[in-house]
């Protein structure tokens, strides 16, 4: 070695690695022993052969982030190596990868490395579970990421428009059993399937019970409700006197209101806080937001109580009545506010009661809540230990429950955990809206789809322009698989700019 290389030994290149060997080792020994702590006590739950492996990674991803790597960032991308950025799909292999390439440049003897089998086993087993659920795409060459379209209620009567959404690239219906009936849910899937064989591809079924949300169920009078006005909640919306009221559908949650509550109508579009509990138990609300021309209360609006954690039974009286015919006939089970472990093993059952052994759907768990989010983890775990598993981001609620400006940070976590666990995410609420409803996307709307496509799914929501929207999302989908693949950049040749030589 020449002096330029024993300087570099002593002061450059190989004393950083010296130094980032020893700050290193300490944090990764608590990261290995914190992974190693978790997957032994998710091992017993994980009762599915092939999910112990995805599990494991996932217990090794959520210790890494439990350290602050910062320190370590910049410095490992100064010597070229990985910077643990991108390390969700094959945590052990990037830390062995990173830890062998210090050696080496330390100068240490024997310095060892990961088989690089390795880092392809979890972005395998996420395509390979992207597909069984979500079916394996329209032709080799559509987009990575799945579409998923909410059918209409008139999609029962109307095969023609089942068939141009499979013919304009729709990899899933989803059926929402909140509404129409068993005979229409067997029409639409009847049209789906049909027109999946004609095109010689599988169309999958998505199924989402309606689950405990909180809605309201009556209103005592027409009234539109202006910032400063008051109303109340109660049991028997009818009796009250002297202002509006509603009752809503779990009518017991007005003992968790208190004065200083926050209560959210209509996805937000009504806010309030609680002013008074009544002796009569009525719960008295002033409006804190609302549109200059107010907002009407009506019947089936949605209610949430930002942040509080609801005790709400997983599933309700009308989910248990669609069991049977969403366990037959779904290939995905939509999991409204799952919450808990409690809730997923609930449902597991019942399905079970209702196949008697059979096959279970697939799970798809939608978050919506922040008790969701911080079990989010143990819930993956648990569906992922006993079936096919996918989570969908469901932003509407979520964003209603967490906060707008949480929401943008929410849903990049959700991504990461999830692509650590191997499972498939759904990108879901208002995605093109714009377009779906009056025929032209706005440019936030078309950079939002441009995200979901980090996702393994994105869902549209019904609108009368459903066909075009599905055509615009597969182009803008097929576009940026040119350049992105979950946190990763494809550096291909661009050609936007002209060469002026």
């Amino acid at each position: 070695m020449d002096g330029a290389g024993e300087n570099l030994g002593t002061s450059g290149a190989a004393g950083v690695a010296r130094t980032l060997l020893a700050e290193m080792a300490p944090v990764v020994a608590a990261i290995r022993a914190e992974a190693e702590a978790r997957e032994a006590r998710w091992a017993p739950g994980i009762g599915r052969a092939g999910f112990a492996e995805s599990a494991a990674n996932l217990a090794a991803y959520l210790a890494l982030r439990h350290a602050d790597l910062r320190p370590f960032q910049t410095r490992l991308a100064a010597l070229g190596l990985s910077s643990l950025g991108r390390a969700e799909a094959h945590v052990a292999a990037s830390v062995e990868a990173v830890l062998g390439a210090l050696s080496a440049i330390a100068g240490a003897a024997g310095a060892v490395f990961p088989d690089p089998a390795r880092f392809a086993e979890g972005p395998r087993m996420l395509a390979a579970r992207r597909d069984r659920i979500f079916g394996p795409g329209m032709t080799p060459g559509s987009p990575e990421t799945r579409i998923m379209a909410t059918l209409p209620s008139d999609a029962a009567d109307n095969p023609a428009f089942v068939a141009r959404l499979v013919a304009e690239g729709v990899d899933c219906v989803r059926i929402n059993c909140a509404h129409d009936a068993p005979e229409d849910w067997a029409a639409m899937i009847a049209h789906a399937k049909a027109a999946g064989r004609a095109a010689g591809r599988e169309i999958a079924v998505a199924m989402d019970l309606a689950g405990p949300k909180i809605r309201t169920v009556a209103v005592s009078e027409k009234v539109r409700l202006m910032a400063g006005e008051r109303f109340a909640i109660a049991a028997d919306a009818g009796k009250v006197t002297g202002m509006a009221a509603v009752s809503i559908s779990h009518p017991e949650l007005a003992a968790m209101m208190h004065p200083g509550v926050t209560v959210w109508f209509d996805d937000g579009k009504l806010r309030a806080r609680v002013v008074e509990c009544t002796e009569a138990g009525a719960v008295v609300l002033e409006v804190t937001g609302a549109r200059a021309k107010g907002v009407k209360l009506k019947p089936g609006k949605g209610v949430n109580l930002p942040g509080a954690d609801l005790a709400i039974p997983a599933l309700t009286d009308h989910d248990r009545a669609c069991l049977g015919f969403v366990a037959r006939n779904a290939d995905i089970v939509g999991l409204s506010f799952v919450q808990t472990v409690a809730d997923i093993d609930t449902v597991v059952d019942a399905l079970d009661a209702e196949t008697r052994g059979g096959a279970r759907p697939a799970l798809m768990l939608k978050i919506e809540t922040p008790m969701a989010v911080r079990n989010l983890p143990e819930l993956v775990v648990r569906a992922g230990g006993a079936a096919e598993v996918a989570v969908m981001i469901a932003r509407g609620d979520l964003a209603v429950e967490i906060g707008f400006e949480r929401l943008s940070e929410i849903q990049e976590e959700i991504l990461w955990l999830c692509e650590a666990a191997s499972v498939p995410v759904v990108w879901a609420t208002e995605v093109l809206d714009g377009l779906l409803h009056e025929g032209q996307a706005s440019r936030a709307e078309t950079t939002d789809a441009a995200m979901g496509q980090r996702a393994e799914c994105v869902m549209l929501n019904k609108g009368p322009y459903l066909p075009e929207a599905l055509a615009f999302l597969r182009g803008i989908l097929m576009r940026m698989d040119r350049h992105q693949k979950k946190k990763f950049a494809w550096l291909g040749p661009l050609g936007a700019w002209r060469d002026p030589g």
